[in-house]
Parts: C-alpha cells; structure tokens; sequence
C-alpha cells in the first residue's frame, strides 16, 4: 500500500471508494453518466485513500439555539488563521489543524450536515439499469472529535448491480487544543472494512501490450471481501528512542485482505462477455482459472514522505514501495505484486488569486505536480488483479482495465490551480472551500517483465480536470481524459496522485 491508495488496482476500487467510480470509454457513453455524476458529487465519501472525507466549514447556528459558534477558530470566508503547532508537537508540518467550528457535539442527528450525513443516490445506466443508494456517514463517530470515522455505503440497481460496505478509521496521533480545535497526524491510523459488491460492468481486453480496442469483453465480477489495516510514522514508534525524531517521515503501511470473487457474463452494450468462447484471445480459459477463486493478500509498504498532506499536497516529495502478496489463494497458487513510485509537488505562482498568507493554515497555492509508478507481478493471479492501465489513476484517456500485464510503467505531470480561492455557502452549514482545474499529461506502458518495458509501445493520455473542496482533503474531481481511443471521463474524490 502506497500513500493512501493500494498496489492493487481495478478489483480494489472498493478499498480507496465505497461508491462505484462511474467511468465511459467514449463521447456517445458520456451523456448517459453526466446525472450520475451530479448525484455523487453531493455525497461525502472516505478516503483511496483513502482519506477523502471530511465534514463540510462553516456551519451556521443551530436553529434550536444551541451555544455552538460555527466561526470558532476560522473567518467567515473561509480563512483559517494559523496556530503555532511547534507548541504542541515536535514535527508540525505533518500535523493538519482543524478548528472548533468544525467540531460540533450532540449526537448523529445534532451533528446532521456538520460532522454527520445522510446521503440518497440515485443514478442510471443502460448497462446497469436504474440505481438508487444510501451513505451514511459519520466523521465523529462515538463523539471523539473527530478521531474516528464509520461509513455505511449501498446501493442497488434495476438489473442486479447492488454494493454494501462499511468501512471505519481512528488515527492514532490526535491533539486536543488548549484555545479550541484539535491537531490531527494525517498518516498514522487503522482502518478496517468490509462488504459485499456485485459489478456488472468489468471490462476486459486480454494480455499484453498489443490488444486492440476491438477485443474489449466484460465480465461480472461478484466480491465479498474483509480488510484491515495499520499506517504509522516511525515518529510513533517509542522503541526507536532518540531516533524517532529522525524518522518522522518515514511511513510503514501493513494490512490484510480475503477476498472472494464468482465471476459471470458481463452487461456492457455491445461487446461480448469474456466468458463467451467466440471472444478474441481466448478469453473463456482465463476466465474459469479465476471464476470461484479466494483470495489472502498480505500487504506492505514503506515510504518517504515529505509532502505537506497525504491526500492534496502542495509541496513536498515522496518516494516509495510495496508489496501486495497473495500468498494464500484457494486454488493453490501464490503470486505477488511489487510497486515502486516516486511524487514531488511543487508550488507555482498563482494565477487567480493572490495566494493567501502566511499567517493562513491552509492558504490557497497552485501546484506542479510529478509522478511516477511501476509494478511488476510474479506467479500466479487472476487476470483480474494482474497490474493494469486505464480509469481513473493511470492514464485516464483510456477505460479502466484498458491494458494489463504482468508490469506496468507510467508518469504523469499535472499543473493544478484554484480560480474561486475562497469559495462560498451554499446552504446553512454546507459550504464549497474553493473550486479549482488542472491539466495533466501521462505516459505508459505494459509488458511481460520489466526488462520487456522498454521494447514496448508507449501510451499517452492527456486531458483537464474539475476540482472543488469543502475542504483541504476532501477533493471532488471530474476529468475529462483524451487518448487515440478518444474520450475517457470519470468523477470521484481523490486525486490521481
């Protein structure tokens, strides 16, 4: 597990989302996605991360006249003004401050709209059918300030698509302030989940780097699965004595996932199922080999991180790997996945705003960012889990799944930049941080071991994005990515990197 989204790539979208990552291959898919869109965009979901859920700032009063002050700690545009953390911790910059005003108590119900929701879905597909779903979330789960998170996530759709997850974190370096708000170590929590998912829609395009758009099949893919999890910096680790202070950026990620998958016939319009023996490349015989299949993953990663938010980084670095180990699968076979990946983020003059101040916690900057990722699988996996190119974190111009071997390479610059750095109320404690667009440029490839990624083709996909916060790590986003496959879009929380 690498920063906060896993090795693993298209079977886990459960893990860094509970909601389904809503995604269309080409221009004439896109117009059927734009109201599901909408819909997920009004919901608060937990982090790829996995920490992509926060409450919304600057509530109003509470309307039976409770004493909490929605302003406490920040300025009524938005503005929170910085505390000195070096009072308090010994390594501030990775220490996120969240002020009282955004830390209202009462119950689940008291807290509706500030640190609770209720949220509907409602959506629709062809391939599909017609959905309807519910989140429930709370981002203080058992009144702890803040410390602790519980989301519940379903859905059910007109031709059997249907999701029930839970999922729950507590960090475990929180700090309650003398003057009113807590400090909160972002990188250092445990996490567990579990649910069941049915997705109609895999899609499938054989192994290598030479599969056409033509071989696209699909696949359902039917999942019950359980995870549990631990990310620490090694400032944590009191065995390390005076070399803790040393290690603060360092980071380990450990945890445990079973997983079983059925696989069926897939629904996607006008393209064969991968079962379906008349499918090009054989497909059907890779699809028994991995049908009825469970699996043990052990999971690990290390990494240094610099970076000044795990989730919307406005400067720093990090450099990292992982292992992802299926070392206990129901069919006999052990096989792994190895991830290393590199990011650095600088800050860039603005171009709509002035940038804030110093004096700011959380002021608005415009960002380069860099990356760069390569995985490498051994032994044996399912065709399902080999790494993969496409959707919604590598090369976005390209569908999900698009290409798939057993080692993947890919890079990737994106200038980001606010242009409503303040943003604005929407509704009684609802209310947008600032809304902002990037554009991005990636490059990739897949092949048969990484010796093999050099000969290869090389992919590129290119394209902009829409961004807004209700705040600093929870980060909506819709991109619209073009390849020589024309037009990908895909909408979600979370950045890509």
């Amino acid at each position: 597990m690498l920063g906060s989204r896993s090795v693993k790539s298209e079977s886990d979208s459960w893990i860094p989302s509970a909601f389904a990552w809503w995604e269309v291959a080409s221009l004439r898919r896109l117009k059927a996605s734009i109201w599901m869109m909408l819909c997920v965009s009004l919901a608060v979901e937990p982090a790829r991360a996995q920490d992509e859920m926060r409450a919304p700032a600057t509530p109003a009063l509470d309307a039976v006249g409770d004493p909490f002050d929605p302003y406490r700690g920040m300025e009524a545009d938005g503005r929170i003004p910085k505390v000195d953390k070096s009072a308090f911790v010994s390594d501030p910059d990775n220490w996120r401050y969240v002020p009282e005003g955004r830390i209202k108590p009462g119950n689940l119900f008291e807290r509706f709209l500030v640190s609770s929701f209720v949220t509907p879905l409602v959506f629709a597909n062809s391939d599909i059918g017609t959905g309807v779903g519910l989140a429930l979330t709370d981002i203080d789960f058992r009144k702890q300030r803040r410390r602790e998170f519980l989301g519940g996530f379903f859905s059910y759709t007109t031709e059997g698509q249907q999701s029930y997850v839970l999922l729950w974190r507590r960090w475990l370096k929180h700090l309650d302030l003398p003057e009113g708000g807590i400090l909160q170590e972002e990188r250092s929590f445990v996490r567990a989940g579990g649910g069941y998912r049915k997705t109609l829609t895999r899609r499938f395009f054989g192994i290598g780097p030479s599969t056409k758009e033509r071989d696209e099949t699909s696949f359902t893919d039917e999942v019950v699965f359980l995870d549990v999890g631990l990310s620490i910096s090694l400032d944590s680790v009191e065995a390390l004595g005076p070399y803790s202070d040393a290690l603060s950026d360092f980071v380990i990620d450990v945890g445990l996932l079973g997983e079983g998958h059925w696989l069926a016939g897939g629904r996607v319009s006008g393209v064969p199922s991968t079962n379906d023996p008349l499918a090009a490349g054989g497909f059907p015989g890779l699809f028994a080999e991995s049908d009825g299949i469970g699996l043990g993953w052990f999971r690990a990663g290390a990494r240094w991180d610099t970076r000044d938010s795990q989730t919307n980084a406005y400067r720093g670095s990090a450099i990292g790997l992982g292992v992802d180990a299926a070392l206990a699968q129901s069919k006999g076979r052990v096989g792994a996945i190895y991830t290393i990946f590199g990011d650095k983020v600088f800050p860039v003059w603005p171009i709509f705003h002035d940038g804030g101040s110093e004096a700011e916690e959380h002021p608005p900057t415009d960002a380069l960012a860099l990356h760069f990722l390569s995985s490498v699988s051994s032994g044996d996996l399912p065709f399902f889990d080999r790494p993969t190119l496409g959707g919604i974190w590598h090369l976005r111009g390209f569908v999900p799944g698009r290409f798939r071997d057993d080692a993947i390479w890919t890079a990737a610059a994106e200038y980001r930049f606010w242009v409503i750095p303040r943003g604005f109320t929407v509704w009684r404690h609802i209310r947008i941080e600032r809304i902002g667009a990037a554009v991005f440029y990636e490059v990739g490839g897949v092949g048969a071991d990484a010796a093999q990624l050099f000969h290869e083709t090389v992919r590129q996909s290119y394209g902009v994005s829409a961004r807004a916060t209700v705040e600093r790590t929870a980060i909506f986003r819709a991109d619209f990515g073009f390849s020589s496959e024309g037009l990908n879009f895909s909408a979600g929380f979370g950045l890509a990197f």
